[in-house]
């Protein structure tokens, strides 16, 4: 009876370990050649600015991982779009379960939020046209504050037949987001907390919400990159995990699988099909993938995944890379001969990875200590100090935005770790680094590694004025900001 107590507990303690790693092995062990997989991360690091975080998996090991600092394995990250994937999982879930069918029409469920004369298209419009992104719809519509997004969603026209225009539509996802709840009375979070997380060692997701308390849906999750390699593994695996059938498979086939067309470029990761709320990939994979290069690559011929965080503003190149450097790794599915000196070698760069630092031997600016104040303006700052902590020559920004200070402390050779806000980001995990890489001009670098965002600012000081210039790496506008000139006070 103690035996059978002590099984007993350790399977349920292995069932509530939900934190435990994923299993890792030698790339060579997995038929997946090292060399090849330095030459991509090398590559990448050349080629890519910037990436946040890398990982292979094959046969359902870990091969290779790395992050480039200040981003790490621990920091969970924003996923923008790869979030739809989740919610058709959820979808899928709540179909096997016969909360909702695939065949129900949307208004069904908006009843008080429909146009008082709905048109016939919108009528027609079915769940599954959520899905595969073909609500008929020419334009997405918008989400504002001012109103509730299902009745923005409804009252946007429909000139197509739904199911026959393909449109690009995060509102769409947020609908699906929005049945979830009206069916399950759960938002997307709660329903899949339990269902999907739990049982694949996802602790802490977070996810944003309408202002109505909808699950965003489209965007908005944030999970850690071996997070979202359980998640391709689960969808490799055709939706079964440790032996139980968490996402049932026919689903899996279906949402995997193109639904519709959407382009004819053979030399495009996005003209390839799309099924319900994944990509089509070129060589038979399938993918979730957010803005600015977040990606959760699954390639079945191959049994691998691939994950990938990253801020860019070229997507296509990073999976141009993919397929260059690393598709060619993985045609063994037998183990290859150890290559102990290259894999070192491997581990070792993807242990040292950093993002690209400002760099320079410039000669410091004689205004350490000063304060310079900006004249009014539309992003409200007001003034910035540049101070000297006294060691190692490290500096720390010192700003008021709107009647506000802050400090951040910039590291000299490393990323110095703290919380801060800039423009529309608000206080948040970050991390800065700078050096003087002009005479008189100090260059900082300001990332927010929790998101794909970071921020590079240029301070020129010039006797009594402070010339102030910064730039976003990405964004979904302008990424540059216009000059300023601060005197001294």
């Amino acid at each position: 009876m103690k035996t059978l107590y002590i099984v007993l507990l350790a399977a349920i303690s292995s069932s509530l370990c939900f934190g435990a790693e994923l299993p890792r092995s030698s790339p060579e062990a997995q038929g997946v050649s090292s060399s090849a997989v330095l030459a991509f991360v090398e590559a990448a690091d050349k080629k890519i600015d910037s990436m946040n975080s890398f990982m292979l998996l094959r046969h359902g090991h870990v091969v290779a991982e790395g992050w480039w600092a200040p981003y790490d394995a621990e920091a969970p990250h924003s996923l923008y779009s790869l979030s739809k994937s989740f919610t058709s999982t959820a979808v899928g879930m709540a179909v096997s379960e016969g909360k909702l069918s695939l065949d129900d029409q949307v208004l069904k469920f908006f009843s008080q939020d429909a146009p008082a004369e709905p048109s016939n298209n919108l009528k027609a419009m079915r769940v599954s046209d959520l899905l595969r992104m073909s609500t008929g719809q020419q334009i997405e519509p918008a989400r504002t504050a001012d109103q509730p997004w299902t009745k923005t969603f409804l009252a946007q026209p429909v000139p197509f037949k739904p199911g026959t225009h393909f449109q690009y539509n995060t509102s769409a996802t947020y609908m699906l987001s929005a049945i979830i709840q009206k069916a399950t009375g759960m938002t997307v979070l709660d329903y899949l907390k339990p269902r999907l997380f739990a049982p694949l060692g996802i602790e802490h997701p977070t996810w944003e919400t309408s202002p109505q308390g909808i699950t965003a849906g489209g965007y908005g999750l944030s999970i850690r990159t071996e997070d979202i390699a359980r998640f391709g593994q689960l969808y490799l695996q055709k939706g079964k995990w440790q032996g139980k059938q968490i996402v049932p498979e026919s689903w899996v086939e279906a949402a995997t699988t193109r639904q519709t067309s959407n382009g004819s470029n053979p030399q495009s990761d996005w003209d390839q099909g799309y099924g319900y709320q994944f990509w089509r990939c070129r060589n038979g994979a399938y993918r979730g993938d957010g803005a600015f290069g977040q990606y959760c690559i699954v390639l079945p011929d191959q049994d691998a995944v691939i994950v990938i965080t990253s801020g860019v503003k070229d997507m296509q190149a990073v999976l141009n890379l993919v397929w260059d450097k690393l598709l060619p790794a993985m045609k063994s599915g037998s183990p290859l001969a150890a290559d102990e000196e290259t894999r070192k070698k491997l581990e070792h760069t993807l242990k040292s990875l950093s993002l690209h630092p400002a760099e320079g031997a410039g000669a410091p600016a004689k205004a350490l200590g000063r304060t310079f104040v900006f004249p009014a303006n539309e992003r409200k700052l007001e003034a910035i100090t540049l101070e000297s902590d006294g060691k190692d020559g490290a500096l720390t920004l010192v700003t008021r935005f709107d009647g506000v200070e802050q400090r951040i402390a910039c590291g000299r050779g490393k990323w110095q770790k703290g919380r801060a806000a800039w423009g529309a980001l608000t206080e948040q995990p970050s991390a800065a680094r700078g050096a003087w890489t002009e005479d008189d001009t100090f260059t900082a670098k300001l990332c927010f590694y929790e998101t794909p965002f970071i921020i590079t600012i240029h301070l020129k000081f010039s006797g009594e004025e402070l010339h102030y210039t910064a730039e976003a790496n990405v964004g979904f506008g302008s990424t540059k900001e216009s000059p300023m000139v601060g005197k001294a006070k």
